[in-house]
């Protein structure tokens, strides 16, 4: 669905993103997990046309997307939920959620999409009405997946969704992600907490200093020592 094929991003005279590759196929979740500064946000934005300049291809579907301005990657049907989340908190949490869906697709499709969120989140439909800055975190946390899913993606790609959230709201907010590939949506991930990231994802990529470092399936880089002792906090042997 989605190959990122020798992807360089520069900030100024910053290399921030040195010949990324890589492959997210279609239903599969695919995190990109590293420490802070890694590149991990900025191959996010790059995917979705949020950098002014990048090298190298990016191809969604088969068609090449790279420097294509973010309102037309939306309409290919990629969509991105931002770090922080970023909430309209003086709107409702429904005109919230109505506001992802902007393409033409998801306006056609506008209310069996707002039930079928509604159907995942229901929290989000008992406070319909409620303005969205009201919302506890992990609940406008929910309204951020919310909103994305009402664009219609194919693809939708979530920046530290877990970032500021209690462990119990991330159990629980890790949950929902699962289970969005059954609904047709295939999720990229990036994630500061490795742990949950890999215990969900089917395949990732470690991201040094801009580059990728190391890839395999989820459960497998979840058990590979490099990993546990650089991001799951393990002790060296």
């Amino acid at each position: 669905m989605l190959e990122v094929l020798g992807l360089s991003v520069f900030y100024g005279g910053i290399h921030a993103l040195k010949e990324v590759v890589l492959a997210v196929s279609r239903g599969q979740i695919v995190t990109l997990i590293g420490a802070n500064g890694a590149g991990k946000s900025t191959t996010l934005r790059a995917i979705g046309g949020l950098v002014e300049k990048s090298q190298g291809k990016i191809l969604f579907q088969g068609r090449e997307i790279q420097n294509r301005p973010a309102h037309l990657i939306v309409r290919e049907g990629i969509s991105l939920v931002p770090e922080g989340r970023r909430i309209f908190v003086n709107l409702s949490v429904e005109e919230n959620l109505l506001m992802g869906a902007y393409t033409r697709r998801a306006r056609e499709e506008e209310r069996r999409n707002l039930e079928a969120v509604y159907q995942l989140f229901p929290r989000l439909k008992e406070r319909k009405d409620q303005k969205g800055g009201t919302l506890s975190g992990g609940e406008q946390q929910m309204l951020a997946l919310g909103r994305g899913l009402m664009a219609c993606p194919d693809l939708l790609m979530l920046d530290e969704p877990s970032l500021g959230l209690a462990p119990k709201l991330v159990r629980e907010v890790f949950g929902i992600i699962r289970s969005i590939p059954k609904k047709g949506v295939t999720i990229l991930l990036v994630e500061q907490n490795a742990q949950a990231a890999l215990q969900v994802a089917d395949y990732g990529y470690v991201l040094q200093s801009g580059r990728i470092s190391l890839e395999g399936g989820g459960k497998d880089l979840l058990g590979n020592p490099l990993v546990q002792e650089a991001y799951l906090g393990a002790a060296e042997p």
